[in-house]
């Protein structure tokens, strides 16, 4: 069984077990977090598409950790004109396991 989730601005799309990294949640370590955002769910050849979401679906993980994904270097530069501008950027998520699709 698989489900579509929708969280932080995101689609992901998950099945029990799956160990997924999102956009930070509020939540602490070791706590379930349930994503009532759920796009489509679908078992074998059966797809239930919502619209927008599919009713009485909800997906229930658990909260494994919090960190920072690996930097993203940005340069740019404009040629002829002396200019050159380095960034880095460092974006946090969560780590969550999916653990039942209902």
């Amino acid at each position: 069984m698989f489900a579509v989730i929708k969280t932080g601005g995101k689609q992901y799309r998950v099945n029990a077990g799956d160990r997924v990294k999102v956009e930070t949640l509020p939540n602490e370590i070791g706590q379930q977090v349930t994503l009532a955002e759920v796009l489509a769910v679908g078992e074998g050849g059966q797809v239930r598409i919502g619209a927008p979401l599919v009713a009485g679906a909800a997906v229930v993980a658990t909260v494994l950790s919090h960190g920072r994904h690996d930097k993203v270097k940005i340069f740019k530069m404009r040629r002829r004109k002396h200019s050159i501008k380095h960034a880095g950027h460092r974006q946090n998520y969560t780590e969550i396991r999916i653990d039942s699709i209902a």
